[in-house]
């Protein structure tokens, strides 16, 4: 008998955001808190980070969803709440597949 849905792992996705110039008043530290807390109103959030890539500051949020639908709803969330503090682009949902992250 296969395993039903409750047995199999619930997958694993990120959210990644390019972070620009913060709108005025807002401190630096409080952009990644806001987007981890704004994945967690939904989902488990397992983990942040930020980081620099090819000169910019780049946010993470690591979380599970059920599908690839509500994970977009969870990266939508971060996405908009990150928008309110800072102008941001080149947003992107992956879900890992095994070792490796992939367009979900």
């Amino acid at each position: 008998m296969p395993p039903s849905w409750q047995d199999r792992p619930v997958p694993s996705y990120r959210v990644s955001l390019a972070v620009g110039l913060l709108q005025p008043g807002v401190d630096p530290a409080d952009v990644l808190p806001a987007a981890a807390d704004a994945a967690r109103e939904l989902t488990t959030v397992e983990a942040y980070d930020v980081g620099v890539v090819r000169g910019r500051a780049r946010i993470t949020v690591r979380f599970d969803a059920p599908d690839d639908a509500a994970a977009h709803r969870v990266a939508d969330a971060v996405q908009e709440r990150v928008d309110a503090l800072a102008d941001t682009f080149g947003g992107q949902l992956t879900r890992r597949w095994g070792n490796r992250w992939h367009a979900a």
